[in-house]
């Protein structure tokens, strides 16, 4: 059972500042939670494996290759200014 008081704990561990409202409603929802978790607690799972992602799938990676490669002259003509071989951007103070 939850008591404003183990709210209070919390809230001093978090560095929150409740007010009486919200004392109240937060023990109301945390104590909610902690029945819910009771209730897993419940559920027989001595056959059941444990599993990382609750849908199976398989990674499909790509082999890594080249597949279109660019020229400077082609990359530099999307540029708005250039200075040589280099983009010119305005300077940030």
């Amino acid at each position: 059972m939850i008591t404003i008081k183990d709210v209070e704990h919390v809230a001093k561990l978090a560095r929150l500042e409740l007010s009486e409202d919200e004392k109240v409603m937060f023990t109301g929802q945390l104590g909610d939670v902690l029945r819910y978790i009771e209730q897993m607690n419940e559920v027989d799972t001595t056959n059941v494996e444990p599993m990382n992602h609750p849908i199976d799938f398989v990674n499909v990676v790509r082999e890594d290759k080249k597949i279109y490669e660019n020229t400077r002259e082609e990359l530099m003509q999307n540029a708005p200014d250039i200075e040589g071989e280099f983009f010119k951007v305005p300077k940030i103070n």
